[in-house]
Order: C-alpha cells, then sequence, then structure tokens
C-alpha cells in the first residue's frame, strides 16, 4: 500500500498545482490594469496542503503492477486532501517514467469551492510538465474558462490552447442561461515568474459575432493588486461639447500612492486632460485633482455666457480625510475653477453640481456629545461671467457642540447646545419681489453670534395613561454686527454693533394615547396638546439673518418648540400646538398613518407676524393668531403600493395653500411614481406665482433582464413640459447595457446642455465603456 499511497499522493498534488494555476487564470482576466506586488513568490503557486494533512482514497479497485511499476485505481476514484477534493475514473501513477495519468470525467474541487473538469490530465509527479484535455473551470465568483487543451512546462508556465473565457452569474440558478459575451483566444500563456497572462489573437464576441480582435494583450494575474497601465477608454456625448473618448492610464507610483490620467478628445471642444493623484496614509486618504482645457469652438455655447467667452479653462480640487483617533477626524474639500462653470459645463465626475461646497472640518462624536467646527465657501456654477451669483455667497465659520448629561437631573433629562457663527459677504444679496417688496438674503459685511441653550424636560405617566412632559428652557445670545445698513428695508435694523438677547421658555405636553385593538387591526389615537410660554423675541427682525431663511410650515414641524429652521430667529410669545397623532396596522399587511392640527398664538408679539430681512414668516400660515390647518396622511400596502398626501389649508375658508401628494408601486415587473406639488403664490416671500407641478416616473420590465424606463416633470401654471427622459437597460448581472435620453429646459442659460444622450455597457469583470451620464434622477423613488 505505500506505493499505492505515493503514487495518489503525487497525483492529487499534480491536480491540484493545475487546479491552483487555471484559477489564477480565470481570477487574472478581470483585473486589466491594476497592479503590481513584488513580495508575491512563484512557490505562492502551490497548494496551500496543512502538513498534517491526511490522504483518505475510495475506489472500486487498486492494482499494482510489479513488472511495470504502475499503480493504477480505477472505477468512481475520489480522492480527498487537504480540503481538496478530486473524482476520476481511473488513475495510474508510473514509477519508472515519473507520470501521473488521470482519466475519464475528471473533477477537482478545491477549498474556496472552485471546480476543475477534464476529461484526461497527464503531469510529471515534480509538477514541471504536464498535459490537460478538455478542461473547464468554474470559479466561486460564478466566472467560467475553458480550453481544449492546457500545458505546463518548466514549473511556471501554463499554457492554455484555444480557451474561451466569460462569466456567468444567472447559471447559479438557470444552467441553460448563455452569456451574451465571451472572450476566445488561440493561446493563453499564464507565467508564474512574471505574474502575468498573456493572450495571443483574442477575440472578444458579443451576442456571438466578433466585435474586436486583440492580435496580443498581456495583463497581470490574480496574485498581482496593482499595475500601471492603460484602462478601458471612456466614451461620452453631449450637445456643445460633441462627441468623445478618453483614454484612462493608471500609474501604480508605490504600495500607498497612485493616479490616473485621461486624455479626452472632444469632437467639437478639442483635448480634455484630467488627472486624479491619491495618498493613504495610515489614519486617512487625500486626492488631487486636476483639469484643463483649450476650447476649440466657443461659438457652440450660448452667447454672452462664461463658456462662451473663456478659451483656456481648467480646475484644481483637494480633497482629505483623516481620522486622528476613533472619535475625532479632521478634512477639507477645495476647488479652484478658472471660471465658475467648467466643472458643471465638462460634467467633471464629483464637481458638477450646481453648488461646490469648499470647507474644512474637525468633528468629535462621544456617547452623548458632539463637536463639529467647519469653514465654508460656496462654489456657484453657473453660466454667469459676472459670477454675481458666487459674490453674494457668504464666507462663513461655523461651530456646534451639544452635550446630553449622563445621568438624570431632577429625574428629568438636560442638554445643553451651543453655536458660534461667524459669516463675511463681499456683495449685498438683496431680491425684488413682485409686489416692489425687498428681501435682503445677506447683507454686505460681518456678522458673528454665539449661542447657548439648554433644555430640561422629564415625562409623567399620570393614572389612566396620560403622558405629561414639562420643559424648560434658557437660551442666551450675543451678536456682532458689521455690516451695510439693509436700504429699503421695510423693519426696523439695529444700529448697534453689538447686542445680546435671551429667551426663557417654560412648556407642557400632554398626550393621551388611545388603543383600539380589532381581530385583524390594531389602531392607536394619540391627542396631542402642548404650551410654551416666553416672552416677546428680542430684536425680532432687526438682525441678520442667514440660517433662518428657509421656512414651510406643516405637520412634520408642528410641535416643534421653535418652527425656525436656525439660530438667527427666536420663536417668541405664548403659543399652543393642537394635533391628532393616528397609526393602524392590519393583519393583511396594510398600514396608515396620519397627523393633523393647528398652532395658536396666544399672547405676546407673534415672531412670525414680524418684519424679517428675508420675509421669512410672510404668507406661512402661523402670521395670524389662529394658524392654518396642517395635516398628513398615507398608506402602506403590501403589494408594494405606497401613497402620501400632505397639505395646508387657509383657517379661514379651507383653500388649499400648499400640497404635496404622491402614489407609487414598486412590483418585480414595473414600478412607478407619480407626485402632484402645490405651492400657493408667496409674494412677499419671494414666489410671485402658484406652482404647480406633475412629476411621473416609471420603469417595466417586459423581459428576464430587459427594462424600459422614463419620467416626464410638466409645469401646470405654465403648460409647459420642463424636462424628460426616456431609457432602456438590459442586466443580467454579468452584462449591463443602458442608454438614456435627457431634455431639461434651460431658461436663465445656466445649464451648458439643454439635451444630451448617455449610454453605458459594461462588462463583469472585465470593465466599463460610458458614454455621457445614464444616471436618471427621476427614478430615485426606486
Amino acid at each position: 500500500m505505500a506505493a499505492g499511497n505515493r503514487g495518489p499522493m503525487k497525483l492529487i498534488n499534480a491536480a491540484l498545482l493545475a487546479g491552483v494555476a487555471l484559477h489564477a487564470l480565470a481570477i487574472g482576466m478581470h483585473a486589466p490594469a491594476m497592479a503590481q506586488d513584488t513580495s508575491t513568490r512563484i512557490d505562492e503557486l502551490q497548494p496551500n496542503i496543512p502538513a498534517d494533512a491526511k490522504l483518505l482514497l475510495t475506489a472500486n479497485e487498486l492494482v499494482y503492477n510489479r513488472d511495470t511499476e504502475i499503480v493504477t485505481v480505477r472505477g468512481n476514484v475520489q480522492i480527498e486532501y487537504g480540503g481538496y477534493k478530486m473524482v476520476a475514473r481511473q488513475v495510474e501513477y508510473n514509477q519508472k517514467s515519473g507520470r501521473i495519468l488521470a482519466t475519464g470525467e475528471v473533477q477537482l474541487i478545491e477549498p474556496g469551492g472552485n471546480v476543475v473538469y477534464a476529461d484526461k490530465m497527464d503531469v510529471t509527479d515534480d509538477f514541471g510538465d504536464g498535459f490537460v484535455t478538455a478542461l473547464r473551470i468554474e470559479t466561486t465568483d460564478l466566472t467560467r474558462l475553458a480550453a481544449e487543451s492546457g500545458e505546463r512546462r518548466n514549473g511556471e508556465e501554463f499554457i492554455l490552447n484555444k480557451a474561451v473565457y466569460t462569466a456567468c452569474t444567472p447559471c447559479s440558478t438557470k444552467p441553460e442561461h448563455r452569456s451574451l459575451w465571451h472572450i476566445k483566444a488561440q493561446r493563453v500563456i499564464q507565467n508564474g515568474r512574471t505574474r502575468t497572462i498573456r493572450l495571443e489573437h483574442a477575440y472578444f464576441e458579443l451576442f456571438g459575432k466578433p466585435i474586436a480582435y486583440i492580435p496580443v494583450m498581456e495583463i497581470p494575474d490574480h496574485t498581482v493588486k496593482r499595475k500601471s497601465g492603460f484602462l478601458f477608454p471612456t466614451f461620452r456625448y453631449a450637445q456643445k461639447l460633441g462627441a468623445g473618448v478618453g483614454i484612462p492610464y493608471y500609474w501604480a507610483i508605490s504600495p500607498y500612492m497612485d493616479a490616473t490620467v485621461t486624455a479626452t478628445g472632444l469632437t467639437r471642444q478639442g483635448f480634455l486632460l484630467e488627472g486624479e493623484f491619491r495618498q493613504r496614509f495610515h489614519n486617512g486618504m487625500h486626492t488631487l485633482n486636476v483639469a484643463g482645457i483649450s476650447q476649440m469652438d466657443r461659438d457652440q455655447f450660448t452667447p454672452g455666457t462664461v463658456d462662451a467667452q473663456e478659451t483656456a479653462r481648467g480646475m484644481v480640487a483637494s480633497k482629505g480625510r483623516f481620522e486622528i483617533n476613533p472619535r475625532w477626524t479632521f478634512g477639507w474639500n477645495v476647488l479652484v475653477q478658472s471660471d465658475n462653470n467648467f466643472a458643471k459645463t465638462y460634467d467633471l465626475s464629483s464637481f458638477d453640481g450646481t453648488t461646490y461646497v469648499n470647507q474644512a472640518y474637525l468633528s468629535g462624536l462621544g456617547k452623548r456629545n458632539y463637536f463639529d467646527l467647519r469653514a465654508f465657501y460656496f462654489d456657484i456654477q453657473d453660466a454667469d461671467p459676472d459670477s454675481i451669483a458666487e459674490n453674494q455667497q457668504p464666507i462663513a465659520q461655523v461651530l456646534d457642540y451639544s452635550y446630553t448629561a449622563p445621568e438624570p437631573v431632577l429625574g428629568g433629562e438636560l442638554n445643553a447646545d451651543f453655536n458660534f457663527t461667524n459669516v463675511k459677504r463681499n456683495r449685498l444679496d438683496r431680491n425684488t419681489t413682485v409686489f416692489g417688496v425687498d428681501r435682503f438674503r445677506g447683507l454686505e459685511g460681518t456678522s458673528h453670534r454665539l449661542t447657548g441653550e439648554l433644555e430640561w424636560k422629564r415625562t409623567f405617566i399620570a393614572p389612566g395613561g396620560l403622558a405629561l412632559t414639562p420643559l424648560l428652557a434658557a437660551r442666551g445670545d450675543a451678536i456682532g454686527v458689521n455690516v451695510d445698513d439693509p436700504v429699503g428695508y421695510t423693519g426696523d435694523f439695529t444700529s448697534s454693533d453689538a447686542v445680546t438677547r435671551s429667551m426663557l421658555t417654560a412648556g407642557l405636553e400632554a398626550r393621551y394615547p388611545i388603543l383600539f385593538a380589532g381581530e385583524t387591526s390594531s389602531h392607536v389615537l394619540e391627542p396631542i396638546a402642548q404650551i410654551y410660554a416666553r416672552p416677546n423675541e428680542q430684536y425680532a427682525g432687526a438682525l441678520p439673518n442667514e440660517d433662518a431663511q428657509s421656512f414651510v410650515f406643516d405637520a412634520t414641524n408642528l410641535f416643534d418648540r421653535d418652527k425656525f429652521s436656525g439660530f438667527d430667529r427666536i420663536e417668541g410669545g405664548t403659543r399652543a400646538n393642537v394635533g391628532l397623532r393616528y397609526t393602524g396596522s392590519f393583519d393583511n399587511g396594510y398600514g396608515l398613518r396620519a397627523i393633523a392640527g393647528q398652532s395658536f398664538h396666544l399672547g405676546g408679539l407673534n415672531s412670525f407676524a414680524t418684519d424679517d430681512l428675508v420675509k421669512a414668516g410672510a404668507d406661512s400660515g402661523l402670521e395670524s393668531d389662529r394658524s392654518d390647518y396642517v395635516a398628513m396622511f398615507g398608506v402602506d400596502a403590501p403589494s408594494g403600493l405606497m401613497a402620501s398626501l400632505s397639505g395646508r389649508l387657509d383657517e379661514e375658508d379651507f383653500s388649499l395653500r400648499r400640497a404635496d401628494a404622491t402614489v407609487g408601486y414598486l412590483g418585480l415587473t414595473w414600478q412607478a411614481a407619480f407626485t402632484y406639488t402645490r405651492i400657493e403664490a408667496q409674494p412677499l416671500y419671494g414666489s410671485a406665482f402658484d406652482q404647480d407641478e406633475i412629476q411621473s416616473a416609471a420603469a417595466y420590465r417586459f423581459h428576464d433582464y430587459w427594462s424600459v424606463f422614463g419620467g416626464v416633470t410638466y409645469d401646470i401654471n405654465e403648460g409647459v413640459v420642463t424636462r424628460h427622459g426616456l431609457g432602456l437597460t438590459y442586466d443580467d448581472q454579468d452584462t449591463l447595457f443602458s442608454i438614456v435620453y435627457k431634455s431639461e429646459r434651460d431658461t436663465d442659460s445656466t445649464v451648458a446642455n439643454d439635451w444630451s444622450i448617455g449610454a453605458r455597457i459594461s462588462f463583469r469583470t472585465l470593465g466599463d465603456i460610458n458614454v455621457g451620464e445614464t444616471r436618471f434622477e427621476e427614478l430615485d423613488y426606486f
């Protein structure tokens, strides 16, 4: 039996080595240009078998021929060794020639789960040379490799003849599935010494037809993590830029540093050069982006815009994030451009938004407190050559700190919040409404404010289930004002350079949840009443308002103690909030939710009825003693249907002042969403006309992997379609193809491209080809 053991052990090691080499080839196929790691050795391709591993051999027959010195095992041969398993009809080991031959439906299963199939394996017992015929490999990442034959030479080269490679994710559940693409090569050579895979006379086939011929291509194998080289080309098209082809080159500078440089030729604007440099540190990472172009045809852009006026354009951006320790982080985002619209016009990734927020920050997060310090500069990207909108933006520094006492204080919860804000603006930001009223969204000059606030609250449960929550709050502000007076302001603006203000609040909330339980459903009805007693707001409308300009009164903030969105305004006077909250659940999976109520100003000065630099409280629904009615209702169905409705109704005649209605469906074959938005005109707040808009989006899967989708946005008041798009996609998890057409109405010449066509084709394990933008925002609901 000694000879019998020796033969199978040499056989299994040879087979394992062949399997590892084949798996290395299959994995290496999807690393076209990423990386080099010189620490990898050739012996890492050897099977990883524990030193104490035991061999288990089962077969119908074992024969040892003393004359020929051949060990033969045949009939349902099964070998297990070190986590590897092999099955064959017959195995022979020739002690004279030192060769091992396995024949008949040879199957090798590696510990990692990869499976190697072959009709015959013929290898030497030193693993230096060998042949494999009719081999096939299925990997755990659902890729497949097949070849007519394979040959191992000199212990370091593995050669495959007439090989085919593809990815096949659906094959795990649909064995009959056939991938849309393959790579066929006359010869594939894996070199263990150079850690490369060489493809000779290769064809890339799509839908069974060759579409690209590759005479010779050499790529790194699976042992290589990063390697310098060219990446897949990128493609794009935009109306005013033309068609473009980008050639990216990846440069592996060091184990902690790399870069990507892309040269893109645009048919209408010339060559765009982009570069991204990345460096990783032990506690963070820094990324540097640069881009530039000399525009070839400025006449393609709208006359009078910065796009049409500039020839040489470029940008530099830096982004960093570092962890000082598990609780503290600091970083920055900075963008510098030659003009205020370059990155948006050329759709540079991560920099193509309307507003880019330049910032530096330091933040810390504890168990019951947090600290956040930030400095902001807002880069407004539009086609205005005078950069008016950007010059009106503030340069701001903001500090926030919040602390919650770890132990109860007088049986309740104590919170402390602090905020410091410093704002400098170089240009007055004034907007005149349709009635000739000026709104001062930002004053030229510098202002700063320091705010500190304490809040204590405790909940008591009275007999019968009534929940009572008393609340006490105290706030103080120190404000410095060094700004130009808002000429034309209808309110009283302070003439002091420094002012202080305070606010004391005593409040009580009462909630009485009532449970109704039926045979197939349960319902909770909860009446809620609040009252807050406090003095009048000091300097109401007399101070700069930077962070409390956005204000919408609806059901979501009905029960807020202070309904202003920021620190610059304080809600004062005595106010009561009354409403009803409902939640229902049904055994069939349906769920209902609703809230409705009203707010009452009981005494003192109504902060929402006072003048404000931006008219924040005007037409808000809170400027009268009785507020408008606000309500929200939603339903969720197990079928995938959902609907929600929220609105604000006039307190006198119940006319609709604001509404948002959404109906959506998410199913297996189709999804759809329909949204109607109505905002009544708020002339003093800067909205001169009623805004009624319908947004719709839908997607339909009409085949296993094919879908069509589209969306339309319609302005009811103007009677025009402001945005629409249509797309088609195929996705079987291995191949993704998508084409999208989008058009947007450019009413103020701030958008460089009125319409665009984007396409993307992606082959799993190989790479992507992109032409323009294929993201369809209307389908973000899904």
